[in-house]
């Protein structure tokens, strides 16, 4: 299998924009849409038909944003949960924040941001829903430190759940680009990657689980050079 580190996936996503003209708005849209495709098939082997998305700063939080819309209009029961606060947003990522609340609040939602203080809340949500679906999109290919909290706490209560878990790109707490596990690591069952595997997936199949690689509409001659 071809693999791509995380920083030529970088350059590819760069070139991507300025050179052929697809906007990160087109390439978030269709990276959480092909999450959801996966998060839907998955759900249909579960009896309760609820999901958790927790969404970290970054374009794998946005990405993520972009999943759970989908999954609230699709009729799932979602709980959208935000690991710093709304004003680290910046760019797609918030735009995608933006839009997602709004389709919540009209369902009787909102988006709860988490901190040290109200961890209870997320260890609730995870313990009340029978089976149903976490998808992670706290950390995306860029780590490349030692998960802190609360997002270590977070992930071991995803790890503890026992509820499949659908990751975004890659699962929170791999380093993408070497394999290591940076302290703590999400343990998914399926991680949906964009445009090729990363370099770091190889012999870490017990926290990807089923890799699936999406085509978010990066030019073909781009991965091929």
């Amino acid at each position: 299998m071809d693999y791509i580190t995380p920083a030529q996936m970088k350059e590819i996503d760069r070139r991507t924009q300025e050179e052929f003209g697809i906007p990160d708005t087109i390439l978030m849209e269709n990276a959480g849409r092909a999450v959801f495709q996966k998060a839907i098939e998955m759900l249909a082997k579960q009896n309760d038909k609820r999901a958790i998305v927790v969404c970290g700063s970054g374009n794998n939080g946005g990405d993520a944003f972009v999943v759970a819309r989908h999954l609230m209009n699709h009729g799932i029961d979602v709980d959208t949960f935000l690991l710093v606060p709304v004003e680290r947003l910046r760019g797609e990522a918030r735009a995608n924040y933006d839009r997602t609340r709004k389709i919540a609040q009209t369902l009787g939602k909102d988006i709860q941001v988490l901190n040290k203080a109200n961890l209870d809340l997320f260890k609730e949500k995870v313990e009340s829903a029978k089976d149903g679906l976490i998808v992670d999109g706290i950390f995306g290919t860029g780590l490349g430190r030692e998960v802190g909290e609360p997002q270590r706490t977070i992930i071991q209560l995803i790890n503890d759940s026992r509820k499949p878990i659908l990751a975004v790109d890659v699962p929170s707490g791999l380093d993408a680009t070497e394999g290591k596990v940076l302290g703590v690591c999400v343990q998914a069952t399926a991680t949906v990657t964009f445009a090729k595997p990363k370099t770091g997936f190889p012999g870490n199949e017990n926290y990807t689980g089923e890799v699936i690689i999406a085509d978010i509409s990066t030019p073909k001659v781009l991965l091929e050079e």
